[in-house]
């Protein structure tokens, strides 16, 4: 799908998620999908530091830097796509982060309930 086409949950054009770090798939800031992308990372989200401790806990430490692989780590208030399904089990922990619905790609409900990702929004509209 091309980034122009790509749509987000609520049906509207998908926003960019974040850009520092870049974050996406395909690291263009966007939360954007294809065949390649087996695990769907498509929520954008504003992690937490729960959240880091709870992936760290389920064998993907996000919060410590790679740099062999251009990974900077990260902190509580950075943006990230991350697998819908990995949210969707922090969400079933009560450890889900926040979530940007406008830059979450519609993919993401294939795993994830609408109604608990707005429940999560970080959006202010």
């Amino acid at each position: 799908m091309e980034k122009s086409e790509a749509l987000n949950v609520l049906g509207e054009k998908l926003e960019t998620c974040g850009t520092d770090p870049k974050t996406g798939f395909y690291r263009d800031g966007c939360c954007n999908t294809g065949p390649d992308d087996f695990g769907n990372h498509t929520v954008c989200t504003i992690v937490t530091a729960d959240f880091l401790d709870y992936s760290k806990a389920q064998g993907n430490d996000l919060s410590t830097p790679r740099p062999e692989f251009g990974f900077p780590g990260l902190k509580p208030g950075d943006s990230w796509c991350l697998c819908a399904g990995r949210w969707q089990e922090a969400f079933e922990a009560k450890c889900a982060p926040r979530v940007k619905l406008r830059a979450t790609h519609q993919n993401a409900l294939e795993v994830c309930q609408l109604n608990d990702l707005k429940a999560h929004t970080a959006d202010l509209s």
